[in-house]
C-alpha cells in the first residue's frame, strides 16, 4: 500500500493525495486546482501525475476550489467513478465549479489558450457526486470503510478517516482536509476522529498563533473608521467568495447590532459570493447553535443597513465612479484574480485608501507581493506605485493556527500513530509544525515533496495492526 502526493506538497494549493491499495485499487483524496503559483500554475493544472481512468473513487473533504477545482478535468480525462462528500459540500461545489468553468470560458483567448474544462464537464461531475452524512461509516468500494467528521473550516467541511484492507490485517489513515479555527464565529467546531495509523495533516498556519486578544469586530470597525470616516477613502477587502465573504458580512452585521456600523455603502462585488451567501444561509445545521437559534427566529446574519450586492460586470466597473467613502468586498482573497483586481488598480495610488487582506496570501500572488511591501506592482500590464495603506486581518482566516492543529489531533494516541505527513503549507509552516508534533511524541513526521510516493506498513508487525471499526 502506498500514498503519493500530487498537490499541496510544499504549497497551499492543488490538494491531491492518491492511495493505492495492496490489490491495486486507487482512492483519490481531493482534486484541487493549483492557484497563485505564477508561471508554474498552468502547467501544474494540465498534468495530474497519475491516470484518472485508474481511480476507483474520490473522497472530497470540502468545496474550496484548491481542493475540488480539478474534479471536472478528472472526469473529462477518464474518471467515471463516484465522488463522495457531504451534502453541503456538493451544493457549494456545484456553484464553485460552474463559476470556475465560466471564468475559463470568458478569459481564454484562442486555440492555444484552452479551458481546463467546460460547463458540460461540471454538470457531469456533479452527477457523479454521492452525499454522505457526518459520522456515518460507508463503503466507497468493497472492503473499504470511510467516515466523515467535522473540521470547522467551512460548511460541510470534513476530515476523512479510512479503514483499509492490508496484507496483514487492516490499516487506518486519516486526512484532515482543512482544519478551522476553534473560535470561528460561524461554523460548528471540529470533532474527534477515529484513531489512525497514519495522518495526513494540513499546515497552512503551522508556524503561527492567531491573536485572540483582539476582537475581529473591533479591528474591522477601526479600519472602517480610519479609512472611510477619517481619511474619506475607500476600504477594499479582498475576500474569497465562499466562507470569508460571509464571515466579513457577519462581522458587519454584528457592528450594526451594536449600533457601531458607520452609515456608508457596503458593496459585495462578487456574483459567486452573492450566490454562496444565499446557499450558506440555507444550510442551517452547519452553523453554531447560537446562530441556528438566531436564524430560526428570523434574523439574517449576513444582512445590515447599507449593504449592496453588485451583480453585473458593468455595475462593478461603474463603482470606480463612486467617489464617496465606502467599503468594497470582492474576490479573490489573494487578489490574483477576480473583480477585486480592478478595484485595487483604481485605489492603490491614493494614500487615503486602504487594501485590507482578510487571510493568507501566497508569496507569488498580488496580495503576497503587496503584503511584502513591494512599492510597485503590475496589474493588467500596468505598473502601479503603492501609496494606499496595506494591511492584513489574519484573525479572519478559516484555517486554524498551530494550537488549533494540535488540538485537532489531540484525539490521537501518539504511540499508535505510525506516521504523519505534513501537507498544505509553505516550508517554514511545515517545518515548525513538524517540530512541535515531534515534541508531542508523534514520530515519524514526514514533509512529502510533489509527486513523492511513500510505502505504508513497510515494517509493520501483525500484532501492531489496528482493528477495523464495528459495523
Amino acid at each position: 500500500m502506498n500514498i503519493s502526493f500530487h498537490g499541496a506538497a510544499g504549497t497551499v494549493t492543488g490538494t491531491k493525495h492518491l492511495l493505492t491499495l495492496d490489490d491495486g485499487r486507487k482512492i483519490l483524496l481531493d482534486c484541487g486546482l493549483f492557484q497563485g503559483l505564477g508561471s508554474q500554475t498552468a502547467n501544474l493544472n494540465q498534468s495530474f501525475g497519475f491516470e484518472p481512468a485508474e481511480i476507483g473513487a474520490v473522497l472530497l473533504s470540502h468545496a474550496h476550489i484548491d481542493h475540488s477545482g480539478l474534479l471536472p478535468k478528472l472526469v473529462a480525462d477518464g474518471f467515471n467513478g463516484p465522488i463522495f462528500c457531504t451534502a453541503p459540500t456538493r451544493e457549494l461545489s456545484s456553484i464553485l465549479l460552474m463559476d470556475s468553468a465560466q471564468i475559463q470560458n470568458q478569459t481564454h483567448e484562442g486555440p492555444d489558450d484552452q479551458c481546463i474544462y467546460t460547463p458540460e464537464d461540471v454538470v457531469k461531475t456533479i452527477q457523479q457526486i454521492k452525499t454522505i452524512e457526518f459520522d456515518e461509516w460507508f463503503e466507497p468500494m468493497p472492503d473499504v470503510k470511510v467516515v466523515f467528521t467535522r473540521t470547522g473550516h467551512l460548511s460541510g467541511a470534513a476530515a476523512i478517516s479510512l479503514d483499509l484492507p492490508a496484507a496483514h490485517g487492516r490499516t487506518t489513515l486519516a486526512f484532515s482536509g482543512d482544519v478551522g479555527r476553534h473560535s470561528h464565529p460561524l461554523w460548528q467546531q471540529a470533532t474527534a476522529f477515529p484513531q489512525a495509523d497514519y495522518l495526513v495533516l494540513e499546515s497552512t498556519y503551522g508556524d503561527r498563533d492567531h491573536d485572540l486578544r483582539s476582537s475581529n469586530v473591533d479591528i474591522l470597525a477601526s479600519y472602517i473608521q480610519h479609512t472611510c470616516n477619517e481619511k474619506k477613502g475607500k476600504l477594499i477587502i479582498p475576500a474569497f467568495s465562499v466562507g470569508r465573504t460571509q464571515e466579513i458580512l457577519y462581522l458587519l452585521h454584528q457592528l450594526e447590532a451594536e449600533n457601531r456600523l458607520p452609515e456608508l455603502q457596503y458593496f459585495v462585488d462578487s456574483p459567486l459570493g452573492i450566490a454562496a451567501t444565499h446557499v450558506l444561509a440555507s444550510q442551517l445545521e452547519e452553523f453554531k447553535e447560537n446562530l441556528q437559534q438566531s436564524i430560526g427566529s428570523g434574523s439574517d446574519p449576513f444582512q445590515f443597513k447599507g449593504l449592496k450586492y453588485v451583480e453585473s460586470t458593468e455595475d462593478s466597473i461603474r463603482l470606480k465612479e463612486y467617489q464617496e467613502p465606502c467599503v468594497i468586498i470582492a474576490s479573490s482573497g489573494t487578489a490574483d484574480a477576480g473583480r477585486v483586481r480592478h478595484h485595487i488598480r483604481e485605489t492603490l495610488g491614493d494614500p487615503k485608501n486602504t487594501i485590507l487582506f482578510s487571510g493568507y496570501c501566497g508569496p507569488q500572488t498580488l496580495g503576497g507581493r503587496l503584503l511584502s511591501d513591494d512599492r510597485i506592482v503590475s496589474i493588467a500590464g500596468e505598473d502601479i506605485a503603492v501609496k494606499a495603506e496595506i494591511h492584513q486581518l489574519l484573525g479572519l482566516s478559516a484555517h486554524g493556527d498551530s494550537n488549533d492543529l494540535c488540538q485537532f489531533i489531540a484525539c490521537q494516541d501518539p504511540s499508535l500513530v505510525r506516521g504523519i505527513f505534513i501537507v498544505h503549507g509553505e516550508r517554514n509552516a511545515r517545518e515548525r509544525l513538524a517540530a512541535r508534533l515531534k515534541a508531542k511524541n508523534f514520530y515519524p513526521v514526514t514533509l512529502p515533496e510533489m509527486h513523492e510516493c511513500i510505502t505504508l506498513n513497510r515494517h509493520v508487525q501483525t500484532d501492531q495492526l489496528s482493528l477495523a471499526p464495528a459495523s
